[in-house]
């Protein structure tokens, strides 16, 4: 669940204020030199930031200890001390597209966000994420998501409006209690489209994990961890904590397979000259990192346009390089459905966005 921190400063053009803590058995140090650490250890860095921005900090009264109050540049900080203060966000590459308003009712709102752009602020993506850019549409900075979408990932995404609406949608999330629709492109696996024998399916080779027909699809149920600093989630062996439902399988028709070969040209190589693609529905009945993306990738169709699996390649957009081509080819893995009973209203709810083939221009 999103927890929301007590902070000591405002939210300022749709961005929290930063948050540290002196550590456990440091000396006292002046709260300038606190915060020059803080700054000159960002690994995205504004060049603006100077020790003259640092000072109108100061200046300006925002840099404020734990309690809210204003710190002056030589007041001594002791170990657990807390500084608030607002960081120079580096200079973004602009992301293509608008997160498109699709549904909205007390308390919370539901967008289309667009591939590339993050959730929330995290590392080097700050400005340009979900969370920022409908605070500056709005004008409400109390918008919070719910739940979240990984950056390459398009789709529907849920933001409370206020905070006594939060608890109760982050509750559902986190409870599993929102059933979640998705669509992805990928190589065509005959045995999963085709077979209708629980014991064919229960052969196909997977590589970590189970696999059976139920009456609402095939579950793949694996075991999925993931280590903070790693790009890649991994399967393990062991007890599962992630299963997901493959619902249909539609091989894409003969235009829409060339459209696709065409805007992902240098995806394709021989190995895959002949191999067919096609429209997969799926639904994680938990929420690991990439689930969806391993598990496909675990049956050996791995989703068009993933820079992950099944090999970690090289990120054109961060690299600032082949821009344009990198925007056309997004992960094809689409949130195309929300559905819960809602907290507020007391009814169902269903909310739908374009299909994923719509979406890339592929079907008209």
């Amino acid at each position: 669940m999103l927890v929301c921190m007590v902070r000591a400063l405002g939210i300022r053009d749709g961005l929290n204020p930063s948050h540290a803590r002196v550590p456990a058995g440091a000396a006292p140090i002046t709260a300038d030199d606190f915060l020059e650490h803080l700054i000159s250890s960002q690994r995205h860095r504004h060049p603006s930031d100077t020790s003259a921005a640092r000072a109108e900090r100061f200046t300006d009264g925002l840099v404020r200890d734990g309690r809210g109050r204003v710190l002056n540049p030589s007041d001594l900080l002791q170990t657990n001390d807390e500084m608030w203060f607002y960081r120079m966000p580096a200079y973004e590459t602009p992301v293509p597209g608008h997160c498109t308003l699709v549904f909205s009712s007390p308390g919370i709102l539901v967008v289309d966000k667009p591939p590339f752009l993050a959730t929330m602020p995290r590392g080097r993506h700050i400005t340009e994420t979900a969370t920022v850019r409908l605070r500056r549409a709005t004008g409400n900075d109390n918008l919070v998501p719910a739940h979240r979408l990984d950056r390459p990932t398009s789709g529907l995404l849920l933001f409370t409006t206020h905070p006594r609406y939060r608890g109760p949608y982050q509750t559902l999330f986190a409870r599993r209690q929102v059933q979640k629709t998705y669509q992805a492109i990928a190589p065509y696996h005959p045995v999963l489209a085709e077979s209708t024998r629980r014991a064919e399916i229960e052969h196909v080779a997977i590589d970590s994990g189970t696999i059976s027909l139920e009456d609402d699809g095939i579950h793949v149920h694996q075991r999925m961890e993931k280590t903070h600093g790693f790009i890649q989630a991994r399967l393990e062996p062991g007890e599962p904590n992630a299963e997901t439902v493959i619902s249909s399988i539609r091989m894409l028709s003969d235009d829409d397979e060339r459209a696709l070969r065409t805007r992902y040209h240098n995806w394709f190589g021989d190995p895959l000259r002949d191999t067919r693609y096609a429209l997969y529905t799926m639904h994680p009945l938990s929420g690991k990192t990439h689930q969806l993306r391993m598990c496909l990738n675990s049956l050996g169709v791995p989703i068009v346009g993933d820079q992950v699996y099944p090999r970690i390649l090289p990120e054109a957009i961060d690299a600032h390089q082949h821009v344009d081509e990198a925007w056309y080819q997004p992960l094809c893995l689409r949130s195309t459905q929300l559905s819960w009973t809602d907290p507020n209203l007391h009814r169902p709810i269903t909310v739908t966005a374009s299909d994923l083939t719509h979406t890339l221009g592929l079907s008209r």
